[in-house]
């Protein structure tokens, strides 16, 4: 990535450590919420080799206007209207239930651009990589292998945008399948 960029994704993680400031991650020693960002872009950009200031801003912005006050006005504001857009894209209506929400990620998943499909990516793999690692406290094994399946779903109607990212994704879920057994 030119240096160019750099100062955008630095305003972009300022940005997310603020919104995020108060959160937790639903592991059992409540992680920084932030962590999770940052591993997208890191996913994306060490993993993946994506230099993409589009894909890596919207990676670090992915979960603010679902779980902050952020609007997509003020993202737009900020970062512009492509990295909002793609923000928009991935982000979940919280008004409708759960099981709604899920199903419409996995029937929108083929349909969304390749940015948004690469955050999209990222995050399936870092949430896989935590239920692994450290799941979140109250989820049963049951719950955990639910997910997993869900999110491979997600993937499949993403399949195609980054052969190599959605192997390790295949790695990382058939890893978790063998530990949940």
């Amino acid at each position: 990535m030119a240096d160019s960029h750099l100062p955008l994704l630095f305003d972009a993680l300022a940005f997310a450590a603020h919104k995020h400031r108060d959160q937790r991650r639903k592991d059992a020693s409540a992680s920084p919420y932030i962590n999770h960002p940052i591993a997208l872009a890191r996913i994306l950009s060490v993993e993946g080799g994506i230099t993409d200031p589009v894909a890596l801003t919207a990676a670090i912005l992915h979960d603010t206007i679902v779980d902050t006050e952020t609007t997509a006005d003020e993202l737009r504001a900020a970062f512009g209207d492509e990295v909002a857009e793609v923000v928009l894209e991935v982000t979940d209506d919280k008004a409708l239930p759960k099981a709604d929400r899920k199903r419409l990620q996995v029937e929108h998943a083929p349909h969304i651009s390749e940015c948004a499909k690469l955050v999209k990516l990222a995050d399936k793999i870092a949430n896989l990589r935590d239920i692994g690692a450290s799941p979140p406290a109250d989820w049963s094994l049951q719950r955990r292998r639910k997910y997993a399946e869900w999110a491979r779903s997600v993937i499949n109607g993403l399949r195609g945008v980054h052969p190599g990212l959605e192997a390790t994704f295949d790695k990382v879920h058939t890893e978790l399948a063998q530990a949940l057994k």
